[in-house]
């Protein structure tokens, strides 16, 4: 059984470097008092900058670890180096039990092939799925799965994410029976591919999961908030997501240039800024960020390579609330009840 009072993180991973990294942690810490930490990394670099923050170095430890992975460093090279990098010892640290959950900003498809051989799927699940919180029009983030992890799935396939990406609502969302939704080209029945269909078949006749299947949705209607859980292929919700994300930086940058435009302009956005600020927030993927590999022997999450402060802290403490609520245990278990009734 880990220990579900420390997190393991990988400090030197991240665009933003090492300063960030603790800064994030920093702010988690203030926001969680019980929270401790397992900082992976430099030793000396890391004991340089945890003078900056007194409070984050009484709740922490420092495992030294001498490498780091290169944000363009292949998979089959990271794993070969795994032992001596920050982020292969802080997946080492989950797999020996010293960790709850291991957090990392470096290269995503390092920590996948890292956390895979590491921690191992769990019984019953053919695949790990990449699940990640998006802002909707709603009173709760969507979970959304696959995010690219596999960019080729089939219907058993797409019905252990929705049985994942079910218990991952109920731990972070804190709802009892999410609702769950297969991203399709239609809402209609006779729409898309053999493989959604199919799954679509089997949801619908799973009424024992703690999760209620609402059908297809578009990818029009992703952030109306009618949906707890969306699932899809790897391929598809890799470019749902990177388009969600391009969309929220145009709308933004259109709002700044209108702004600016002219004298009168300027003056409405004195009056509006309230409404553009609070806009600015409920998109900033800050306030949403750390996605979670599903379906492991463990707890890793992935933080944005370019997260902010907030942004790393806002990963820390999903981590943390997956642990407290034994998320692995409940995908396991639901898994379960759900092969046995097939």
């Amino acid at each position: 059984m880990p220990d579900q009072s420390w997190i393991a993180v990988d400090a030197m991973g991240g665009d933003e470097g090492l300063a960030v990294m603790l800064a994030g942690v920093a702010r988690a810490r203030r926001r969680h008092e019980g929270m401790r930490f397992l900082l992976v990394g430099d030793e000396s670099a890391i004991a340089e900058g945890l003078k900056e923050h007194p409070n984050l170095r009484q709740a922490s430890e420092i495992v030294h670890a001498a490498d780091q992975i290169g944000s363009s460093e292949k998979p089959s090279q990271a794993i070969r180096r795994a032992r001596t990098t920050s982020m292969g010892v802080a997946i080492d640290l989950v797999k020996q039990g010293r960790a709850g959950a291991a957090v990392s900003a470096g290269n995503t498809g390092a920590l996948m092939a890292m956390a895979k051989l590491a921690l191992r799927t769990l019984p019953g699940i053919d695949r790990p799925a990449l699940a990640a919180p998006l802002p909707t029009l709603g009173d709760n983030d969507v979970i959304m799965l696959d995010l690219g992890a596999n960019t080729e799935c089939d219907a058993r396939n797409l019905v252990q994410f929705a049985v994942m990406g079910a218990a991952y609502a109920r731990t972070i969302l804190d709802l009892e029976s999410p609702r769950v939704a297969l991203l399709n080209i239609g809402s209609e029945d006779q729409k898309g591919t053999d493989e959604i269909r199919d799954a679509a078949a089997i949801l619908r006749g799973a009424n024992h999961l703690p999760l209620t299947f609402t059908g297809f949705v578009e990818g029009d209607r992703l952030a109306r908030g009618h949906h707890d859980v969306i699932v899809c292929d790897g391929f598809a919700g890799n470019i749902a997501l990177k388009t969600a994300e391009g969309t929220a930086r145009f709308v933004g940058d259109l709002l700044k240039r209108a702004f600016r435009s002219s004298a009168r302009s300027k003056i409405g956005f004195l009056i509006s800024r309230p409404a553009t600020e609070l806009l600015r927030d409920h998109l900033d993927p800050n306030n949403h960020n750390g996605a979670v590999f599903l379906g492991l022997g463990g707890i890793v999450v992935k933080s944005h390579g370019g997260a902010n402060e907030l942004g790393v802290a806002t990963a820390i403490g999903n981590a943390a609330k997956m642990v407290r609520a034994d998320l692995t245990r409940r995908i396991a278990d639901d898994l379960g009840n759900f092969e046995k009734a097939a």
